[in-house]
């Protein structure tokens, strides 16, 4: 089925042992309940799988759609050599995928959610003058400020999100519910996650390359910091304001669950670097990878569609350009969909660039050197990032340190 796609010098099987393809799999949308209340219309979610092909070129191509995760004769495998407007639907359906997983997965629940967990459990169980405070404390500022907008105007019932996404209220929750049962710690380090998805050698992938530097900037700096103030292993297991910290992280934010691999508490010195790193992380780069680019790229609505008003085509060789546009939101829909993913792109009026440590949290003299030399590294990949993108048709900015927030602050 793929084979005009991979021309004749390649086959299927050999570009799968070559790792050369790979599966876009929206899975977890399946069974997810959707909104009926947008303009008195019924609105339609499916869960559709994307097998992409890294051709010689190094570009990473869609070669086959099915909008669905069971097959059949309703559920055709949908491919570039098809009709034109059978294509272009298919990527439709699996671009408005994405921007439900993207939205409530990877950005709220990844980032604001988490940030919120990390902020309520340093604000209750450590002490001001405690090093990991001192450590955190900047990377949390106005987080619960924008998620308390967040619940008011956005996630709430009759919201933003309500009003204008297939998902709705309930489908919403029923989403983050599904998706907390898939969170592992693992997946929320940077560079144990692109391990474990296979993406190590898939080229131009520049959150990658610009998120391990900014992991292992931030890793050095965490690490100066803890041997600084943590001498040894016993000095951890025995700090009880750190390790209340991360039980109730545990806890309220990950809910005790055993299967996520989140510690309930930490043992080791390197144990609370990892730790730490992945909190830092979290609510700065992670944030602005996710968060940055949402207009660039959704303000061309079919690349990003909140929701679609006909079912996916279950047949091929009928759909024309007028049945496109029939399965695209309203007018009203689209709109609030667009200034909605301008103001969460925007930046904050009063920033703090990450590693801008404007509040002398730390006073000695070992921690104030860290930092110099960590706001250092950072001006360095900054010449890095933008250096390459002299050079790109596509530039990508959104891990360039000069223009990610400390914090979850927009």
């Amino acid at each position: 089925m793929v084979a005009s796609s991979l021309g004749s010098a390649h086959d299927l099987h050999k570009e799968l042992q070559n790792g050369n393809v790979f599966l876009a799999d929206y899975k977890i949308l399946q069974g997810v309940p959707t909104n009926d209340r947008i303009n008195g219309k019924p609105q339609y979610l499916t869960a559709p799988m994307c097998l992409l092909w890294k051709d010689p070129q190094d570009q990473l191509l869609p070669i086959a759609i099915q909008l669905g995760q069971t097959p059949g004769e309703r559920t055709p495998i949908f491919l570039p050599s098809d009709q034109e407007w059978d294509w272009t639907l298919a990527k439709i359906w699996v671009r408005n995928a994405e921007f439900q997983v993207h939205q409530m997965v990877y950005h709220l629940l990844h980032t604001h959610l988490f940030a919120e967990v990390f902020n309520i459990a340093t604000h209750r169980q450590l002490p001001r003058n405690h090093p990991v405070y001192k450590l955190v404390v900047v990377h949390l500022r106005y987080t619960l400020d924008i998620n308390t907008i967040a619940r008011t105007a956005f996630i709430s019932p009759g919201g933003i999100f309500d009003k204008n996404t297939v998902l709705g209220i309930k489908g919403i929750n029923a989403l983050l519910e599904k998706a907390m049962q898939e969170v592992t710690y693992s997946g929320l380090c940077l560079p144990e996650d692109i391990k474990a998805r296979g993406l190590e050698s898939i080229p131009n992938y520049y959150y990658r390359d610009d998120g391990k530097m900014i992991w292992e900037a931030m890793e050095s700096f965490v690490s100066g910091i803890v041997h600084y103030y943590y001498k040894s292993d016993e000095s951890v297991q025995t700090d009880p304001e750190l390790q209340a910290w991360v039980a109730e992280i545990y806890e309220k934010g990950f809910l005790k669950r055993e299967s996520s691999g989140i510690p309930s508490s930490l043992e080791t010195v390197s144990s609370l670097i990892k730790y730490l790193t992945m909190v830092m992380f979290r609510c700065s780069a992670q944030h602005a990878a996710v968060n940055s680019g949402q207009f660039d790229f959704y303000s061309w609505m079919p690349n990003g569609s909140p929701t679609m008003k006909s079912p996916p085509p279950s047949t091929k060789g009928a759909t024309t350009l007028q049945t496109v546009l029939d399965s695209l939101p309203d007018v009203n829909t689209t709109a609030t969909g667009l200034v909605t993913v301008w103001q969460l792109g925007n930046e904050p009026l009063d920033r703090r660039r990450l590693g801008n440590y404007r509040e002398a949290h730390f006073i000695e003299e070992t921690p104030k050197k860290l930092i110099q030399e960590f706001q250092m590294k950072l001006n360095e990949i900054s010449k890095i990032i933008n250096d390459r993108n002299q050079t790109r048709r596509l530039s990508y900015l959104y891990l360039d340190p000069k223009k990610i927030e400390n914090g979850v602050s927009i």
